[in-house]
């Protein structure tokens, strides 16, 4: 089960997350991904929220992700997280043009 919002910025996120969790999502089990890494990396932290790690990925797709093109590398996480190929290319597309997206899954 996966519940996805796009937002436009860090505020918009922070709205989304306090839902989430008023859903019964935890900390843990929401994503926030951004098309330049240091805008999700910084809007993670600063929302204590969990990243896309090997648990989500496995070993093979976090490697892979090392040599993909930043829109191929969040296309993966995406799917990770149970979105379809066409949700993650539907999003990333969103990200090109600078909004953010926050999920919340229980399938991670």
């Amino acid at each position: 089960m996966e519940t996805l919002k796009i937002v436009e910025n860090g505020v918009e996120a922070r709205k989304e997350i306090a839902q989430f969790q008023k859903q019964g999502f935890t900390k843990d089990e929401i994503y926030l991904f951004a098309h330049d890494h240091n805008r999700a990396e910084h809007l993670t932290e600063a929302l204590n929220i969990s990243a896309i790690g090997v648990g989500e990925q496995g070993v093979l797709e976090s490697i892979a992700n090392v040599f993909r093109s930043r829109g191929d590398e969040l296309r993966s996480k995406l799917e990770s997280l149970g979105l379809s190929a066409h949700a993650s290319e539907l999003c990333e597309e969103q990200m090109d043009h600078g909004r953010v997206i926050v999920i919340a899954s229980k399938s991670a």
